[in-house]
């Protein structure tokens, strides 16, 4: 075995001390979890906060959230105080996360840059509609199972080949969800892009996404089970261009069962509005 002398073992140890005090210092500090924060941001308003907020939030999460906010693969967050959300109720969220959602935990954002993102959030913030509700929520509930609960689930009960529903009305405007339902829509989140295998037999298996590399494709297919594929055994693995939701034009769902659905959807909050 190869040894080394005093000298080289002195710089050995201090080059590995070096790196070690280099590699230290790249970790950022986790910053405590606030069991309890304040009722309202005490930093709202205030412009040097709502600056910083700004450029966290661009950083952080304008990647699913938009840079105006308004949502690309995760919800509209221009909406979420006209929809009952609180200041300590969002504090918490950006906090922990959403489980279940892509929305992870930041328990690394120190308390102070969590308030500045939200004092710059309100600066984004549509006002609560003074418009009265249209539809009929009861009768767009039992649109939703006839036409919808078989792939969607709300609050533990439906399908799975399509997105959880259970907080779309604290996630989406009414605008954007009727955009969504009459097929105005045809972008996919994670986990729900539509897919195609073809095995040698000409058969076709089609599903939703959930694991992809260069050898294998793991999919939901139309009956919820899960499956994987090794792709050098199959004919074709294609990606479809259309959504797995098909459109609901007025030949399927008239204007007034659609009012009366999205009426139903934005009842769907996830929270209880005492508490958040």
């Amino acid at each position: 075995m190869r040894t080394f002398g005093p000298v080289a073992s002195v710089a050995t140890v201090a080059l590995l001390a070096i790196l070690g005090a280099g590699l230290s210092a790249q970790q950022p500090t986790p910053a405590p979890i606030t069991k309890a924060p304040a009722a309202t941001n005490p930093l709202q308003g205030d412009e040097a906060a709502i600056k910083y907020g700004m450029g966290l939030f661009r950083s952080r999460c304008a990647d699913c959230h938009g840079v105006d906010a308004r949502g690309v693969r995760s919800p509209d967050l221009t909406q979420v105080w006209a929809s009952g959300r609180t200041d300590e109720g969002l504090f918490l969220t950006v906090k922990n996360g959403v489980p279940n959602t892509e929305m992870p935990a930041n328990a690394r954002m120190f308390d102070h840059e969590v308030w500045q993102v939200l004092a710059y959030l309100r600066t984004l913030a549509a006002p609560a509609s003074t418009d009265p509700p249209r539809g009929n929520a009861e009768n767009g509930q039992r649109l939703y199972r006839a036409n919808c609960a078989s792939c969607h689930r709300v609050n533990g009960v439906g399908g799975r080949l399509g997105p959880d529903l259970s907080r779309i009305g604290s996630a989406r405007a009414r605008d954007a969800m009727v955009r969504r339902i009459r097929g105005a829509v045809e972008d996919f989140r994670p986990g729900y892009e539509p897919v195609t295998l073809t095995q040698d037999n000409g058969q076709a298996i089609h599903g939703v996404k959930k694991n992809e590399d260069l050898f294998s494709v793991q999919i939901m297919d139309t009956r919820e089970r899960i499956q994987g594929y090794e792709k050098d055994k199959m004919k074709e693995v294609a990606n479809d261009t259309k959504s797995a939701m098909p459109p609901f034009g007025t030949d399927r769902l008239s204007a007034s069962d659609l009012d009366d659905v999205v009426r139903y959807l934005q009842t769907l909050r996830g929270f209880d509005t005492a508490v958040k």
